[in-house]
């Protein structure tokens, strides 16, 4: 039982300090689908004002490598060419990076989430559109999966002990 409180009493201060961090600079929260390529598929920023959805294939560095491609061009450091995509197109500079595999999103929102996402952004969304009017962008696709499932708010320290979410300092 003393373990359990240790660990809770654990994961209660890293979800503060992340908080408090994010006064300095926002997190870049990634969605790596480790079925595929292992491609970064989905991010949004988080702070203390909320988050705001970041579409992969639009994000680049100056070279022109995307978000979406980080771990096949940069292997040796994805995660430090995320944080200089991120520089670079969106003007602010993620320290931390949360990546959430499919596995933590399958238990936090439920077993279909993935396959939901897909379908909304097939059937209901059009990617790399987001300015045109009408129409729904991957964010949209991904806040109307997340919201039909519902959140499971006690799998993420579950799944964070588990190693499905992972924080990357950069």
């Amino acid at each position: 039982m003393k373990k359990l409180s240790l660990i809770l009493l654990a994961v209660i201060l890293l979800i503060v300090v992340m908080a408090a961090a994010t006064i300095a600079s926002p997190i870049l929260i990634v969605a790596e689908d480790s079925e595929e390529d292992a491609s970064i598929d989905m991010a949004a920023k988080f702070s203390l004002t909320g988050y705001e959805w970041v579409y992969p294939g639009s994000s680049v560095n100056a070279q022109g490598q995307t978000l979406h491609n980080v771990h096949i061009d940069n292997p040796q450091d994805p995660y430090g060419a995320a944080r200089d995509i991120m520089t670079y197109s969106y003007n602010y500079t993620p320290h931390i990076i949360a990546s959430v595999n499919n596995d933590a999103a399958q238990a936090i929102f439920g077993s279909t989430i993935v396959d939901d996402i897909r379908a909304n952004d097939a059937y209901n969304g059009y990617p790399g559109n987001e300015n045109v009017q009408g129409t729904m962008d991957r964010g949209d696709a991904v806040d109307t999966a997340m919201s039909n499932n519902g959140m499971n708010v006690f799998q993420v320290p579950i799944q964070i002990l588990m190693g499905n979410i992972k924080f990357i300092f950069v």
